[in-house]
């Protein structure tokens, strides 16, 4: 079925991410190892649309530009709030077997998985647009259910949910690391090290981590907090740019010690 939306995001738009600030010039650049490239994913939250348009946009690039090894790291918030929920999780489903990939989870996969066994979080869910993603796997839903109702629905869900689609929930990573980068959903807590943070901070997170100046160790990669534009501090770069109500999924490239936008 043809989407409702048209995206917003600019075909074949590629731009340099400057590193020319005094701060960043005090540090070193964060850096891959050679012959790596790493695609990052911001938050698509049912735009399957934009999803299918960005992993286009990676298969050109690779053909254009080969490399020896090329990951593809998904940082969370997959579903909810976009109409295309199950249809995202579709084709992530589908790149996992035939690409290297990383999949993050967001803290809204927490929703779709604990709702099945505790319906009653549908509230907090729906606030979250929880209730779109239902739609998606073509449950009908009111706006207030009752007790009984929020039970009918987790059952609705439990029933429709496929195998395949579980198996990749129960396999999402709450963090990864590669070379000089931290890639994460949320944020992380400061004053911990990275190996030892908890994750409802890696998922939920904000001003604690967002107002943080310190540095973390490694350059963080992260979603979660909806920008305009991806936005690049001395410690961490942001590239959740709200695709499903701006139409700008955002996918950063890394290769040596340059950013760039696909």
């Amino acid at each position: 079925m043809r989407h409702r939306y048209k995206s917003m995001l600019p075909g074949r738009l590629k731009r340099m991410i400057s590193f020319k600030s005094s701060a960043l010039q005090a540090q070193r650049r964060p850096r891959l190892p050679a012959g790596v490239r790493i695609y990052a994913i911001g938050d698509i939250h049912g735009r399957a649309d934009l999803l299918a348009d960005v992993l286009k946009r990676i298969d050109a690039d690779m053909i254009k530009n080969p490399v020896s090894a090329a990951i593809e790291i998904f940082l969370g918030d997959y579903i909810d709030r976009g109409p295309e929920s199950r249809q995202v999780l579709d084709q992530l489903v589908v790149r996992k077997r035939s690409h290297k990939t990383v999949f993050l989870k967001g803290n809204h996969e927490t929703f779709l998985t604990n709702f099945i066994t505790d319906p009653t979080i549908l509230r907090d869910w729906q606030r979250l647009g929880g209730l779109e993603t239902l739609m998606s796997y073509g449950i009908t839903t009111v706006i207030k259910p009752n007790a009984f109702g929020q039970a009918q629905l987790a059952t609705e869900l439990d029933q429709a949910l496929p195998e395949s689609h579980r198996l990749f929930l129960a396999d999402l990573k709450s963090s990864f690391t590669y070379g000089d980068y931290f890639f994460v959903h949320a944020g992380v807590r400061p004053g911990i090290p990275l190996a030892k943070q908890h994750e409802e901070d890696l998922l939920w997170i904000r001003d604690d981590f967002l107002l943080c100046e310190d540095d973390f160790t490694k350059f963080i990669v992260h979603g979660h907090t909806p920008v305009n534009q991806p936005d690049i501090r001395p410690n961490r770069i942001n590239i959740d740019t709200g695709a499903y109500a701006t139409g700008r999924l955002t996918c950063l490239i890394l290769v040596d010690d340059v950013m760039q936008i696909l």
